[in-house]
């Protein structure tokens, strides 16, 4: 079935119609897709916007890109069909280790096969069929939408007319690897974690909660942490930085699951854009779309010389930059500068 119009203030859901076949050999079946639209498709099926979102984002980019909506802005409804799909391994939504697994009757959880960032934009991919879109006129994200962003322009090349990655690089390197790796064996430690499951639903979950807060020092610059919090002492005789990390791994615990951060975690880990394409720099020289690279001067997960390093190599590419002292998540925080860079770069193609 193929959609015409949309204009969604929910979640729809897309069901593949065939199994999703993985690089890891793996085949899924049942895969659903949960996303959202904003606008109408024309009848060309060639005025679409794909906006891919973050680690543990979701499909309501309305609502943490809410200052690139609305008419004059980067994301506008009256002109485009805007679309973002929760990821395939999410928790959102999409199939992912909370599914249940059509051969068990049981969820996956960590026996939900290892994805790659390849895989999740073949999903989008199936979506992007299923509801009549041809081309889409941008691909843009940021971290590791940014991942989805850049393999579309390789995997899909006829199917994008422009690109925006933002706060990425082409491969993971082996020190956001590293942190990655950290943050999965604080939940590996966690003693009420066994065989891949936490073995009370009711226990506090400290090793996802303690991830986060690994995660969370590399989301923010040291400026941003010295001037919010500096050493400062809350109401119980606690640094103020501590405690906020704390609140922050809860608040993940509540809105997240662990083997889906496992299992998403290893899909950026796999991020290669060089991957049994060749030699890293030369591929890309093969992403030919007009590409809008921003990089944050602050950011400590994806460091500026790894979008520079995109930029120098990407043909048609363009290195902007988002001077923030907020760090890798200023793609999410400065959105006023955020959306007069991708604006003004929608103008010129």
């Amino acid at each position: 079935m193929k959609y015409k119009h949309f204009i969604s203030d929910r979640t729809l859901f897309y069901q593949i119609p065939q199994p999703l076949a993985l690089e890891s050999g793996e085949v899924l079946h049942n895969v659903q897709v949960a996303y959202r639209t904003w606008g109408e498709l024309n009848a060309k099926g060639d005025n679409a916007v794909l906006i891919c979102h973050g680690f543990t984002g979701n499909a309501d980019a309305d609502r943490w890109w809410d200052g690139l909506f609305g008419e004059g802005k980067t994301f506008d409804p009256t002109v485009d069909l805007i679309v973002c799909a929760n990821i395939l391994g999410s928790c959102y939504g999409t199939t992912g280790a909370t599914s249940v697994n059509p051969n068990t009757g049981k969820p996956y959880r960590a026996n939900f096969p290892p994805i790659t960032i390849r895989d999740i934009v073949r999903s989008q991919a199936e979506l992007m069929a299923g509801l009549g879109i041809n081309q889409w006129k941008l691909v843009t994200g940021g971290s590791l939408g940014g991942m989805q962003t850049l393999e579309w322009s390789l995997m899909y090349p006829d199917r994008v007319q422009a690109i925006a990655p933002i706060s990425v690089a082409g491969r993971h390197s082996a020190w956001s690897i590293a942190l990655s790796e950290a943050q999965r064996q604080a939940i590996y430690a966690d003693p009420h974690w066994q065989d891949g499951n936490y073995n009370d639903r009711l226990a506090p979950h400290k090793g996802l909660a303690i991830a986060r807060m690994i995660a969370t020092c590399s989301y923010y610059g040291h400026l941003d942490f010295d001037r919010r919090f500096g050493r400062e002492l809350d109401d119980g005789g606690n640094f103020a930085i501590a405690t906020y990390l704390q609140q922050e791994g809860e608040k993940l615990v509540e809105r997240f699951d662990a083997n889906t951060y496992i299992s998403l975690t290893k899909a950026m880990d796999s991020h290669d854009l060089g991957r049994d394409r060749g030699d890293y720099p030369t591929v890309l020289t093969n992403i030919r779309q007009p590409t809008l690279i921003v990089s944050c001067d602050s950011d400590l997960l994806y460091f500026p010389k790894e979008q520079q390093e995109l930029a120098k190599f990407i043909p048609n590419a363009n290195l902007v930059y988002l001077n923030s002292i907020h760090g890798h998540d200023a793609f999410l925080i400065d959105l006023q500068n955020l959306n007069h860079l991708l604006f003004n770069f929608r103008q010129n193609f």
